[in-house]
């Protein structure tokens, strides 16, 4: 029998922990329709039950205040899952008990699992779970996601509910005597219209209107736009009356009510507290060093630095391994395909394009690993915690630091997601400062680049340099919010509020799975988005090709080097192979021979329509150190950073000195005449702010609500990108660094 099971919970209630326990590897990430929020999928066999595991996002309620709240609210609602289990932290039960008593108003067939009740031990909490699950009418089940404890338990538990005949009502709960009786009348005018009711619990509706459910008005006025301005008005009625009597809005209300509700039934016998009032806990006392104010960012600086020496440390084998695995892979298709259009294609536009983003791998998955680590440990909420005050003085909210973090604050993020992120902020000035800055980041789509160019240029202290420019990447962001804030965006900056969740050890299995899944989306991407750029580029690298007459002009130039030799040279260069020691005239011709092959090549390269736009925009890119091949991959890269990359390694290819020789794009870049560390510096500088991917500059508009803000990132971006990059190469020029 096939099941369809929704988790829910707060955030840091161990949610996700509990999603790895019970799937493990039997999971895979999506998107749910229309929104870039993660929908994770699981399966779990029980008992010859197959439950169909859905994660939902982590959510406080079922107001739809954010992204996350709408997903998790809509697939309740609309999927209907057989069983939703709410994950509720034992440690902070009446806070938690909130979400579970709007689920059950809503109605929907539940089961709690009361998730770290070791931690709630250790705070001296004892809590009765059967005495819980008798005044809530619902299983109650003790759990430790970590370590798998209560797992059987509760899937048992959630295999009852499933098999249970007579469903449960919605709860009912009193609102005091002036909200119940503006409900009661808003329910019959709902029912009495069939006003949503196919979808929700009539008494529900009234409450979402009472509390000015957003997503809910809107429903309300697309449905029935005559009984959705009857309620409005009921709604404005009792507000007006309610701030003259108490001085409060139904929706303050309505929490205090669930509130009280909540301790009424913890006071039952529920919940026992033994501890000291004064003791701290483990999490306070090692936040008392990690977060002190000037303690604090020092040990975080290091730990940014740590993590850059480890992921570069330990995935240089790695790396090295993947870049001679593609480099072999290349030689061995070119030396079984014949010469043509095919053998380019395969070769550089498909292994070495591709190659070139695929090689960084192991030390994408590095970084992932490290960040996971800090995230599953609890590190990167005192991250935001501490940043705040500083976002402050640049006109943000503590709020944005999550959404710089996502996008790649500590490299390896997405831009996408992040923008998602600036939702929960609640200034619509802080979010746009926040969402037009957040892809200054370097996400996982930078990381390449700047890995190829540290590699090539950098390469004594691979990670301080990494962490100097994860350094500008902050700073830079910080620098441009403030200008947009003083100028185009201009507001206060609103308080900040966050919770820190407590330090808890990751386990292995969740590192892996959240290594892997960051990796994976990495790896997908390569194989799918990255291939399709990378032969369109080759295409326009390679089309038109040069004209025949221009074609003749080489040959002849190779024909007057072979009469220019005596018949013996000649003799010996043609019968010679790979490892053929050669003499020092045949020598002499087989370069020379080799660079006419290399100028040739180039001259088509430059012939094509990419070689043609790559030219056109040297003149003005050579301010800032880059040639008509940098011009091409900057091109591709409005698409995706990653193509930047690709492009190198595929321009690199077809024109190269000697195209015989193998070696790694980096090393390739280190031995060209056109490169050095200050050009190399310039391009980094120029990725780092330019204009974001297509597929940010989309998410940018929807979010800010207008493709103005899209086409301000685009511009403005890509404009202080290459001012900055002008600026670095120009300094560096005339000071000699570098080159």
């Amino acid at each position: 029998m096939e099941l369809t099971v929704a988790l829910g919970g707060n955030p840091n209630s161990g949610k996700t922990t509990l999603f790895n326990t019970l799937t493990g590897a039997r999971q895979h990430v999506g998107n749910y329709p229309g929104v870039t929020v993660d929908k994770k999928e699981g399966t779990y066999i029980y008992n010859g039950y197959k439950m169909q595991i859905i994660d939902l996002p982590g959510t406080y309620s079922l107001t739809a205040y954010s992204a996350e709240e709408v997903v998790a609210r809509d697939f309740i609602v609309n999927e209907k899952p057989e069983v939703t289990i709410d994950i509720v932290d034992a440690s902070n039960l009446e806070r938690n008990l909130y979400l579970t008593i709007q689920l059950l108003e809503l109605g929907v067939p539940l089961c709690i699992a009361l998730n770290m009740t070791d931690v709630a031990k250790n705070r001296g909490m004892e809590i009765d779970t059967e005495k819980l699950s008798e005044l809530l009418g619902i299983p109650v089940v003790s759990t430790i996601a970590r370590t798998g404890l209560g797992k059987q338990q509760l899937m048992e538990a959630v295999a009852g509910v499933a098999k249970k005949k007579e469903k449960k009502g919605p709860l009912v709960i009193s609102y005091g005597p002036d909200l119940d009786k503006t409900i009661r009348q808003m329910q019959e005018e709902i029912e009495a219209a069939h006003f949503l009711t196919e979808t929700y619990p009539a008494r529900w509706i009234a409450i979402k209107y009472l509390e000015k459910d957003e997503q809910i008005l809107e429903k309300g006025r697309l449905a029935n736009l005559a009984t959705a301005a009857k309620l409005e008005t009921t709604v404005e009625n009792i507000a007006v009356y309610l701030q003259e009597t108490l001085n409060i809005y139904p929706e303050a209300l309505i929490a205090d009510y669930r509130y009280g509700y909540i301790r009424s039934v913890v006071k039952q016998g529920v919940l026992t507290e033994n501890y000291d009032k004064n003791r701290l806990y483990l999490s306070d006392k090692i936040d008392k060093v990690l977060t002190n104010r000037f303690l604090g960012p020092v040990i975080m600086l290091l730990v940014l630095l740590g993590l850059y020496r480890f992921t570069f440390v330990y995935s240089e084998m790695p790396v090295r391994w993947c870049e001679n695995f593609f480099g072999w892979l290349g030689d061995t298709v070119s030396a079984s395909l014949p010469e043509g259009h095919l053998k380019s294609l395969v070769v550089s536009g498909i292994i070495d394009g591709v190659g070139g983003v695929l090689g960084f791998a192991p030390l994408i998955m590095f970084m992932f690993f490290g960040i996971a680590l800090l995230e599953d440990f609890g590190y990167l909420a005192r991250v935001a915690f501490m940043l705040d005050r500083i976002f402050r003085i640049f006109g943000l909210h503590g709020s944005s630091v999550m959404s710089y973090i996502v996008s790649g604050g500590i490299a390896g993020g997405c831009a996408v997601p992040g923008v998602m992120a600036a939702r929960a902020l609640r200034s619509p000035r802080e979010r746009l400062a926040t969402l037009l800055t957040a892809p200054f980041m370097n996400c996982g789509a930078k990381l390449p680049v700047f890995a190829l160019l540290i590699a090539a240029f950098f390469a004594e202290d691979q990670a301080m340099m990494m962490f100097i420019l994860t350094m500008i990447a902050w700073c830079g962001s910080l620098v441009i919010a403030k200008l947009l804030r003083m100028t185009v965006i201009k507001g206060e900056s609103t308080p900040f509020i966050m919770e820190l969740p407590p330090y808890r050890m990751p386990t292995f299995k969740g590192l892996m799975i959240h290594t892997w899944e960051r990796t994976w989306q990495y790896i997908k991407k390569a194989g799918t988005v990255i291939v399709g750029i990378s032969v369109l580029l080759w295409a326009m690298m390679t089309f038109p090709a040069l004209p025949e007459s221009e074609m003749q002009k080489f040959e002849q130039k190779q024909e007057a080097a072979k009469a220019a030799v005596s018949p013996a040279v000649l003799q010996e260069y043609e019968s010679a192979n790979e490892d053929t020691q050669l003499s020092g005239e045949a020598q002499a011709l087989k370069e020379k021979l080799g660079a006419i092959d290399a100028e040739a090549v180039e001259a088509g390269l430059r012939y094509s329509v990419a070689g043609r736009m790559g030219t056109a925009l040297e003149s003005i890119t050579s301010l800032a150190g880059f040639n008509w091949r940098i011009n091409i991959a900057l091109v591709g890269g409005f698409a995706a950073k990653e193509v930047v990359v690709s492009t190198l390694g595929t321009a690199h290819s077809m024109g190269d000195i000697d195209p015989e020789e193998s070696g790694s794009l980096s090393q390739r870049l280190a031995a060209s005449p056109d490169w050095n560390p200050l050009v190399a510096l310039s391009l980094i500088i120029f990725t780092m702010f330019y204009a974001p991917c297509f597929v940010a500059v989309v998410c940018i508009a929807k979010e800010s609500g207008s493709w103005k803000w899209g086409a301000f990132s685009m511009i403005f971006n890509t404009v202080l990108a290459f001012t900055l990059a002008v600026s670095v190469y120009q300094v560096g020029s005339f000071f000699q660094l570098g080159l």
